[in-house]
């Protein structure tokens, strides 16, 4: 087994460090307590090509595979989870469902733009009555001749403010449960589509996130992605994609307090000498270190499997959930070794710690990852 990086995937590594060490650490702490999206780095990300990650080449995106999707996040969480979620999110759910399950024509439309950042792109599944339950949604979708009648709402939904660009999930067929939802691409601005903030959030602050309500907005027959009812299946697929996405911002952001952690230990002293050199000190850091790097290992085999096209709905649902709790702990002991100054805002950990709370509900939560892990492990007895 090798897991070193190729060239290409160290020069992609270190690229993103860079840019994420000159343009996010310096501005992420502001960014968070402005609450406060930071649009204008998006041109910036655009012309890296870091918001077209997982788009064909042939629509203007890079193109890159699972294990390179997983370096970019975890580079640019390990700075500022928020713009990480904001990377992972544009590229791997609205981005990701059009280029996988779109038609020609939409991905013609709608991917090169996104690809650019010239337009954000989100994701709306959740529901204020229906979260792990999303065969319970009741946004709802009826047909009138080349249109869809739209009425619902979405809650939770990243970039739904700032967003332009929707993959919507809707009931078609009520009478055929989860095999009766449909996904539809909805633009900014169409009559009876509103973006309501959602704000006062306990982290991912400077991700953008809101509340979209559906009132009779017609949607052409030509937003339509694929059949009907083959919305849930398609959801399930981009699901089992962003958890490795998940896991991969898990791991940054407890390789962010890792290393502020490591920074503030052989600084800070006490009884005449660096906190680094007491052993309550040196087992913390071990540990943290020891649970980042099996995570990465989950999440490097995940992606691994994902980028040859081999089954890896397990694997992923286990790297998001190992990853996710690891950063938890990774951020708790972090605090821990601050101490009182790892209470306040002065240093990143505070941050870290809030934002990777997010990491074990969204895209499933721990207790769903479970589930899904059991029932695989049952089926094969």
């Amino acid at each position: 087994m090798d897991f070193s990086l190729t060239d290409d995937q160290r020069l992609l590594q270190e690229s993103v460090r860079r840019f994420v060490n000159d343009r996010v650490v310096p501005n992420a702490r502001a960014w968070d307590r402005e609450h406060r999206f930071p649009m204008e780095l998006m041109a910036e990300l655009g012309e890296l090509g870091l918001m077209g990650i997982t788009v064909d080449p042939a629509y203007g995106g890079a193109g890159l595979t699972s294990e390179e999707v997983a370096i970019v996040v975890e580079e640019i969480a390990a700075g500022d989870g928020s713009l990480a979620l904001t990377v992972a999110s544009h590229n791997g759910l609205c981005g990701g469902h059009i280029n996988l399950f779109g038609s020609p024509d939409q991905k013609a439309k709608y991917l090169t733009p996104l690809a650019k950042a010239e337009k954000l792109g989100a994701w709306g599944l959740s529901e204020p009555g229906s979260g792990s339950d999303a065969a319970g949604m009741l946004t709802s979708a009826v047909r009138q001749g080349e249109h869809w009648v739209l009425n619902g709402s979405k809650i939770f939904i990243t970039q739904g403010t700032v967003g332009e660009t929707f993959v919507i999930m809707a009931v078609t067929d009520r009478a055929k449960g989860a095999r009766g939802i449909t996904a539809f691409i909805v633009e900014k601005g169409w009559a009876g589509f509103e973006q309501k903030p959602l704000k006062e959030k306990l982290g991912m602050r400077s991700s953008d996130t809101a509340i979209l309500t559906f009132d009779n907005v017609k949607v052409p027959d030509t937003n339509r992605i694929g059949a009907e009812g083959e919305g849930f299946m398609q959801t399930l697929q981009i699901l089992d994609r962003g958890r490795i996405t998940i896991g991969a911002l898990s791991v940054g952001l407890g390789r962010g307090a890792l290393e502020a952690s490591r920074r503030y230990a052989t600084e800070r002293k006490q009884f005449g000498k660096p906190i680094a050199d007491f052993q309550a000190i040196q087992w913390k850091l071990a540990d943290m270190a020891t649970e980042l790097d099996a995570a990465r290992l989950l999440v490097q085999r995940a992606a691994y499997l994902s980028a040859r096209g081999q089954p890896f709905g397990r694997e992923a649902s286990m790297c998001k959930l190992f990853a996710s709790e690891a950063a938890m702990r990774a951020t708790d002991q972090a605090i821990q070794i601050h101490g009182g100054y790892g209470y306040t805002s002065e240093f990143p950990v505070e941050r870290h710690y809030r934002d990777a709370k997010l990491c074990t509900i969204g895209e499933g939560t721990s207790e769903i990852q479970r589930l899904v892990i059991a029932r695989s492990i049952l089926k094969e007895a």
